[in-house]
C-alpha cells in the first residue's frame, strides 16, 4: 500500500473542500472496496478524505410518501429499518442477500452504489485492464470471463456490476441526490450507473468533484408482489452470477405494472423498461413470464466461459416473477430455490 495523507471532514463543505484540493484523493466512508483496492494497489490515492462522521445518517420521510436515506447509513441499518422492511422490502431483501453481515455493518448507502467492478483482471496488476488503465486492453473478452456480462458490454470491458442493493433500487426507480462546488443536482438511477462503451473507466456519472449526500425511494413500494432472487457459486458469500429484483402489481391475475432489473449480467443493473411495458395486460403466468425474459435477454451475447449466463437469466426471470406474483418472496435465510 502506497503512502497517502489522511483528512478527516465533519461538514459535506469540508469534504467537497478536501476533495478539490487534491485531484488524486478518495472519500472513504465503510472503506469495505476502497481498502482492498489499495492493498491490490489498483487504487492509488494521495490523500484519503474521510467522511464517515458527516450528519449523513438519517432515514427520513419524503414529501411524497417515499424515503430519503442518507448516503451514511450503513447496509445493515438501512436493511432492518422498520420502514424499509414494511414499504419497501425488496431493497431490504436485495441488502441481505448480499455480503456478510460484517461487511453489510461498515458498508454505507452511498458507498455501495460505487463500487468497482470484481473482474479478475481489474484486481490484478500485472495484466492490461481498459478500465484500470485505459487504452491497455480487456483480457477477459477472449480470456477467463465465467462472471462476466452478457448483456451491454463493449471490446473495451465486459465487467459487471457487483451490488445487490443497486438492483433493488434500480427497480424501484430510486434517484441519487448528489452536491459539489456547484450546487446540488439529483440523478435519476437509470442514469447514475454507465454502460462501458468506450470509456469503461468511467463508470458512474457522478463528477470527481460530487458527493453521495442521499438517496430517495419514490413512494410506489410494491410490497405485496416482489422477490430478490440471486443466483451464485455457494450459497454463503458470492457475488451473483445472475440476480433479479422483480416487483408487480396486479389485478387478479393480470399485471397491471412491472419492474424487473437484473444484476450479475451487465456493467450496471439491467433494466428493460419496454419489456416491463410489454407484460402490463397479461396473464401473471409462466408463459407471459418467458416471454418477457426473451425479451430482455434478446440482445444477449455470451463468451468463451459465461453463455451459460443466458439461459441461467432466463430460468431466474422466471422463476423471480412467478415468486413475485405468488407473493413467495425469496428467503435470504434459507437461500435454497427449489
Amino acid at each position: 500500500m502506497n503512502r497517502f495523507e489522511y483528512v478527516r471532514a465533519t461538514t459535506v463543505a469540508d469534504a467537497l473542500r478536501a476533495k478539490a484540493a487534491d485531484s488524486r484523493s478518495r472519500f472513504i466512508a465503510g472503506g469495505t472496496n476502497l481498502l482492498d483496492l489499495m492493498k491490490y494497489d489498483v487504487e492509488r490515492p494521495t490523500t484519503v478524505v474521510d467522511i464517515s462522521r458527516l450528519p449523513l445518517t438519517d432515514i427520513e420521510e419524503g414529501a411524497d410518501g417515499g424515503l430519503r436515506i442518507g448516503a451514511l447509513v450503513s447496509n445493515s441499518r438501512l436493511a432492518y429499518d422498520e420502514r424499509v422492511q414494511a414499504r419497501f422490502p425488496l431493497l431490504s431483501s436485495a441488502i441481505l442477500a448480499g455480503a456478510s453481515a460484517q461487511l453489510r455493518n461498515a458498508a454505507s448507502t452511498g458507498g455501495n452504489l460505487l463500487q468497482r467492478t470484481r473482474c479478475y483482471y481489474f484486481y490484478d496488476t500485472g495484466t492490461p485492464c481498459n478500465k484500470r488503465e485505459p487504452g491497455t486492453g480487456c483480457p477477459a473478452v477472449e480470456g477467463v470471463n465465467r462472471i462476466h456480462a452478457i448483456l451491454g458490454t463493449s471490446d473495451k470491458c465486459i465487467a459487471t456490476h457487483p451490488s445487490d442493493m443497486c438492483v433493488a433500487l434500480a427497480a424501484l426507480g430510486a434517484t441519487v441526490h448528489v452536491e459539489g462546488p456547484s450546487g446540488a443536482r439529483d440523478i435519476p438511477f437509470a442514469e447514475f450507473h454507465r454502460l462501458p462503451g468506450d470509456t469503461p473507466q468511467v463508470e458512474t456519472t457522478l463528477k470527481s468533484d460530487e458527493i453521495i449526500v442521499s438517496v430517495d425511494l419514490p413512494a410506489q413500494d410494491y410490497g405485496a408482489h416482489h422477490t430478490y432472487l440471486k443466483l451464485r457459486d455457494r450459497q454463503s458469500y458470492a457475488f451473483a452470477l445472475v440476480s433479479v429484483a422483480a416487483a408487480l402489481k396486479l389485478d387478479g391475475g393480470t399485471v397491471t405494472e412491472a419492474r424487473i432489473a437484473l444484476g450479475g449480467v451487465a456493467h450496471k443493473p439491467w433494466r428493460d423498461e419496454s419489456a416491463e411495458a410489454a407484460l402490463v395486460g397479461r396473464t401473471a403466468g409462466v408463459d407471459s413470464f418467458a416471454a418477457v425474459a426473451d425479451q430482455i435477454l434478446a440482445p444477449a451475447v455470451g463468451r468463451s466461459e459465461n453463455g451459460f449466463k443466458i439461459g441461467l437469466a432466463r430460468k431466474a426471470i422466471i422463476r423471480a416473477l412467478s415468486q413475485a406474483a405468488a407473493g413467495t418472496p425469496q428467503s435470504q435465510v434459507d437461500k435454497r430455490v427449489q
